[in-house]
């Protein structure tokens, strides 16, 4: 009976997470989790013991799944995405990117997401718990800075690796460059629930680029 269990388990999870990426921890009550899930609030509370429980358990599976979307896109490949920096250089000709390509793919599929597959404003899960939760959480806050440094080494290396390829400024220090990334999605998910347009947003990603 375990293997059915887990099974459950999971499926909650990753219905708890949309719940959650949709109204946020506090306004997600427990009986929005027993809709979501399919589960009544006994099941709830003896499979994850609480909602922050579950709430943990869904933010760790939101991140594990945008890391590994993060990890594709840095690690090559030919779809460079729309961006006006997407498609320049040698490695529109080789059909492998070069890093500087890949980091404007990121930023091209964090615009991408803001306007067309999340239309509906939700943004993105790990920003909305950095503003809603980790300033009163330290549980929260403590996995939002592991998850952060995870993302800043894996773009400090495809950095490191385009200096090396001249792709990318020797001079500079990859891993500010790295934090630059990473602020500028998150300016980029902001300004759009803010209402920014699709294009002044298409400009930032060309001007941190241009950083680069």
């Amino acid at each position: 009976m375990a293997r059915p269990r887990k099974f459950d388990e999971e499926r909650a999870v990753d219905a708890a997470m949309e719940a959650f990426w949709a109204a946020g921890y506090e306004a997600t009550s427990t009986q929005d989790l027993c809709d979501a899930t399919g589960l009544g609030r006994s099941s709830i509370y003896n499979t994850f013991k609480s909602k922050h429980d579950l709430f943990e358990r869904a933010l760790a599976r939101y991140m594990e799944h945008k890391n590994g979307e993060l990890a594709e896109l840095l690690d090559g490949g030919s779809d460079s995405g729309s961006g006006s920096d997407a498609g320049a250089g040698a490695g529109a000709e080789t059909g492998t990117r070069t890093a500087r390509q890949k980091l404007r793919a990121v930023l091209q599929r964090v615009i991408d997401e803001e306007f067309t597959h999340h239309p509906d404003g939700r943004g993105c899960l790990v920003v909305n718990t950095a503003v809603e939760v980790s300033s009163h959480d330290p549980a929260v806050a403590t996995t939002l800075e592991r998850d952060y440094g995870v993302r800043l080494e894996m773009i400090r290396g495809v950095i490191e690796s385009g200096q090396r390829d001249g792709d990318i400024a020797p001079d500079k220090d990859a891993r500010t460059l790295a934090h630059l990334l990473i602020a500028s999605i998150g300016g980029i998910r902001v300004s759009a629930r803010a209402g920014v347009g699709r294009a002044p947003l298409e400009n930032v990603a060309d001007a941190t680029l241009a950083a680069f």
